[in-house]
């Protein structure tokens, strides 16, 4: 095969020509579809001497005919067309002209998921980020911003609802018992937020009254029997609706907004203008059916599509390359609005988990790239932790640096600035310096440099002048491309205890031969925001009566590695009376770490294990103290992933982190029993199922506690589970308890997960559950298990959900995924091959676990190697999979 085309950042142009208006129509059929597109184009510079090629974007389309301004083209002599593109030579170049052009799609082929393709029956598009050139020939990139008609027609009996972007202004019966509708959207947009969906739907009807008094209809379509699970995706809409306006003053633009839940959907969710697409998973939720989790998963995406609607939809990209502009900034949104609808500090705890278990792995191995990319061959795989997560902890350190008020500001500026507008990351960074007079020196390194700093910390006390000293060394580690890195701007928040481990009130801090104030307003702060911008840097604290103990990066101020000089002395102070609930955790989770690579060393040298009193103590303080937020300390008793352990060791060793993880979560579940049997005991409930945050406290909390005490494989144990999972009222409990049961192999992990499919074999979503708690199984051997769920009836290779369910599963249980004879790389490699061939974005997806193997011993990294090599060798690989698996190579 030809080596794909890289696309790079420094090569962007403006387009030549722009596109005024956009007039579609959809002529939907059983075999085939035809799509007549209308438009209205103009040059960039007008009348210009010579007129440049008019290139458009189009994959998969079988043109019917070409017109400008009603004069048919012809073939080679008017334009060239091949397999990517449909070149016009020399359209007009002094004025306006119409270009219209007829296209013939096939949606029932369609199994890669975008552009317009078959869902149960119905019609569904998905056009982010490339898909519209698989609808008809279109220049397809962001900056083109039009606006569009869309009409849609189609037999009434198999697609009673036509649905696409905006208003609808028309609709009418035709002949042959076919119908049509005429939508309408008075915003410009790009094509990718383009949208239609036609087929047997149902909605659930709500509204919202806007601030300015305008009354927005609102629709959640699902089939027929689905839509009782649309209550909480309702309730999620109005709250983030509600929410957009008190926080940010953003009011929706338009009188209907729609939500569409279908089950075959590459992504979580879309925000196509007026019109969400939903993947089923994050709409769908019934107390029987769903997790606590699901339901805080559907409430974030729901409120982070409809957030979309100011930051991405309104305000877009100018090119894929500032995809961060969008996603970061509306990940950030979407986190504020669950902290304020959840627990701040949990939600805080669970962001930073997620950075670190997918983000900082992502950073330190060969598909690391800055927040910007600077090149990419297929942008599908852009869609990343570090764009995402990494890119809201950017935004988030713009309102670290300036204050709530101060980051509204610079939000306010921004959409003055640029509503209407496709934009760049720099544009962002302009508003948000520009409204507060701010400097931000070298902060703009966040998006070009790839990689997370680590910043090392020492300090000193003066106890005859009364002083503390805080040493800051920075560096950012070599990544593929970028082998030298700048210093950057680090906010670190810092808070100081006294004996008693009370905040120490700051006044005045000294640095780069200045004094500064530490509080606002001549207040004592508890927390102030040191700002690192060079290599090495020092701030003094004066007036401090005794030796402090830090704390430091309070909140997680900044995407970092921390390397400090705490002793675990200083971390079981700050575990018991940091007033940031941020950082007692993480004193908590660097005493587990700390401990866990201790007792790898010693397992990998055949010592025997023994875990420390002090932990076994704090954990028991934890758990038993009666005035902490439950959810906090379940979170605090979660031992670190075997994945963010591997992560710090020079080899990592899969055998060794499950050993001793395993031998930690026995040990504190023999150690701790009667507590753990008295959390259980004293959170259960036979109440009707709430989400809030008090329940859902209340559930975590039993749940994990019952989880470590099944580790132990008591008969008596194994009873209690059984009873709660026989007895549970609601998924949640059900599930935890199922879980808690599958631990361990035998008679009864058999048993209950053939009653547990029984039970719900006819939800699709809690068969997805049934799949992926088999497939992330550590019991040895399971790669077998998996292949026999490979041929279940109930698995679909072309389902994105089943995949991520059974696949991503299994590869997320590193004993297994990684296990020393190679079955689990081989069992991928197959796998890899088969979807490519259905849809390469979620084989490329899949493929990106190999990434990092050479973090692994030479038989696991010859083995991984291997299957790279292998996949690479295949002939039709599609572009997705190419460039993950090239890159992986070669890092």
């Amino acid at each position: 095969m030809e080596t794909p085309k890289e696309i790079f950042l420094k090569d962007y142009k403006k387009p030549d020509y722009y596109f005024d208006a956009v007039d579609l129509t959809f002529s939907l059929g059983e075999e085939h579809t035809i799509v007549s597109s209308n438009i209205t184009v103009y040059p960039r510079t007008e009348g210009a001497a010579e007129s440049s090629p008019l290139v458009l974007d189009g994959v998969d389309l079988k043109l019917l005919s070409i017109k400008i301004d009603d004069k048919e083209l012809k073939e080679e002599e008017d334009y060239h067309l091949d397999a990517r593109n449909l070149t016009i030579s020399s359209p007009p170049s002094t004025a306006r002209f119409t270009l219209e052009i007829v296209t013939e799609i096939y949606p029932q082929k369609n199994t890669s998921l975008e552009g317009l393709y078959i869902s149960s029956g119905n019609f569904v598009t998905q056009c982010e980020a490339e898909g519209f050139r698989k609808i008809t020939y279109y220049q397809d990139r962001p900056d083109i911003m039009a606006k569009y008609t869309c009409r849609v027609e189609g037999n009434k009996g198999l697609y009673p609802v036509l649905l696409s972007n905006g208003n609808l202004v028309e609709e009418g019966d035709l002949e042959g018992g076919r119908h049509y509708a005429v939508w309408e959207d008075p915003h410009k947009k790009p094509c990718y937020l383009f949208a239609l969906v036609a087929g047997q739907l149902q909605s659930r009807d709500g509204d919202f009254v806007t601030r300015s008094g305008r009354k927005v209809s609102l629709r959640i379509w699902t089939t027929a029997e689905d839509l009782p699970k649309t209550v909480h995706a309702m309730y999620s809409l109005k709250a983030a609706m509600k929410w957009d306006e008190d926080v940010f003053g953003l009011e929706y633009d338009l009188d209907l907004f729609n939500i569409v839940a279908v089950p075959d959907f590459n992504m979580g969710a879309m925000e196509n203008k007026s019109l969400n697409i939903f993947n089923s998973v994050m709409v769908l939720a019934s107390p029987e059916t769903a997790l606590d989790r699901d339901y805080a998963s559907i409430l974030g995406v729901i409120g982070h599509e409809y957030f979309h609607n100011w930051t991405g939809n309104r305000v877009t990209c100018r090119d894929w390359f500032q995809l961060s502009l969008k996603e970061g900034l509306t990940v950030f949104r979407d986190q504020e609005f669950s902290s304020d609808m959840g627990s701040r500090s949990v939600k805080r705890i669970g962001d930073v988990t997620i950075l670190r278990k997918y983000q900082f792995p992502e950073d330190a191995g060969p598909m690391a790239h800055p927040v910007r990319p600077h090149s990419y061959i297929k942008m599908d795989n852009f869609y990343t932790s570090t764009v995402y997560e990494k890119g809201a902890e950017v935004v988030r350190m713009y309102k670290t640096l300036l204050g709530s008020q101060g980051f509204r500001r610079g939000m306010d500026l921004y959409f003055k600035r640029h509503d209407g507008q496709a934009v760049t990351c720099e544009d962002f960074y302009a508003a948000m310096r520009d409204a507060n007079d701010a400097d931000f020196a070298n902060f703009l390194q966040w998006y070009s440099q790839a990689g997370t700093p680590t910043v090392k910390v020492t300090s000193f006390y003066n106890s005859e002048v009364k002083t503390y000293s805080l040493k800051f060394s920075q560096e950012v580690p070599p990544t593929p491309g970028q082998a030298m890195k700048e210093p950057m701007l680090i906010p670190v928040a810092v808070g100081l205890l006294d004996s008693n481990g009370k905040d120490m009130p700051l006044t005045s801090v000294y640095h780069d031969g200045m004094l500064q104030a530490a509080n606002k307003d001549g207040e004592p702060a508890y927390t102030t925001v040191l700002r690192i911008k060079n290599k090495e840097e020092e701030f003094v604290f004066s007036e401090i009566s005794e030796h402090p103990v830090p704390s430091l990066l309070r909140g997680y101020s900044a995407p970092i590695r921390l390397d400090s000089d705490l002793t675990d002395t200083d971390l079981y102070f700050l575990l018991a009376h940091d007033s940031d609930e941020f950082n007692r955790w993480e004193a908590g989770q660097l005493l587990a770490r700390n401990l866990m690579l201790s007792l790898v060393a010693d397992f990998q040298q055949n010592k025997p294990l023994a875990l420390n009193a002090d932990f076994v103590h704090g954990f028991r303080s934890i758990l038993t103290d009666g005035i902490l937020d439950k959810e906090f300390i379940a979170k605090a008793i979660t031992l670190p992933g075997e994945g963010e352990i591997m992560d710090m060791m020079d080899i990592a060793d899969p055998d060794a982190v499950h050993a001793v993880r395993s031998f930690i979560r026995k040990h504190l579940a023999s150690e701790l029993k009667t507590e753990f049997l008295k959390t259980v005991e004293n959170n259960r409930s036979s109440d009707p199922y709430v989400f809030d945050h008090s329940n859902m406290s209340r559930r975590t909390l039993k749940n994990i506690s019952l989880s470590y005490l099944a580790s132990l494989e008591d008969p008596k144990i194994t009873e209690l589970a059984l009873n709660e999972y026989r007895t549970a009222t609601n998924m949640t409990d059900q599930f935890a308890a199922l879980t808690a049961l599958v631990q361990n192999p035998g008679i009864t992990r058999d048993d209950v997960l053939a009653d547990f499919y029984g039970k719900w074999e006819h939800d699709y979503l809690v068969v997805d559950k049934w799949f992926g708690l088999q497939a992330i199984s550590d019991i040895p051997g399971n790669v077998e298990n998996v292949r026999k769920l490979l041929m279940h009836p109930a698995f679909d290779l072309r389902n994105p959900n089943k995949v991520h369910s059974l696949i991503g599963g299994f590869c997320a249980s590193p004993v297994n995924f990684h296990a020393k004879d190679g079955s689990g790389y081989k069992f991928l490699g197959e796998i890899v091959l088969q979807l490519d061939k259905l849809n390469p974005q979620g084989a490329s997806r899949m493929v990106s676990s190999f990434s990092r193997w050479r973090r692994y011993d030479e038989t696991r990294q010859a083995l991984a190697k291997a299957q790279l090599e292998m996949i690479l060798s295949t002939n039709g690989l599609s572009e997705n999979v190419f460039e993950i698996a090239s890159k992986s190579l070669a890092g």
